[in-house]
């Protein structure tokens, strides 16, 4: 069994991902804007993933959310083709 996990640090404190389940993402590549996933934990903890505009890195930085917000969010970037 591996024991690698899926930490992220959001300005709320460290969060482990590594069973969270994803509610909803995009992952499309060339990485952008466009990119975000929404996770729950399996303590009920709820955590946004958005890129900043990084081409190589899906997710650059996370932050906490309320459960009404993880549950209806609507990403506001779609990817662009050049």
């Amino acid at each position: 069994m591996s024991k690698s996990r899926f930490l992220v640090t959001t300005p709320d404190g460290q969060v482990d991902l590594t069973q969270a389940t994803i509610l909803k993402s995009n992952n499309l590549y060339p990485f952008g804007r466009h990119n975000y996933a929404v996770y729950e934990t399996s303590e009920g903890v709820f955590v946004k993933g958005l890129n900043s505009g990084e081409r190589e890195i899906m997710l650059t930085h996370f932050e906490r959310i309320p459960q009404e917000e993880a549950r209806n969010y609507n990403h506001p970037f779609f990817r662009e083709d050049n």
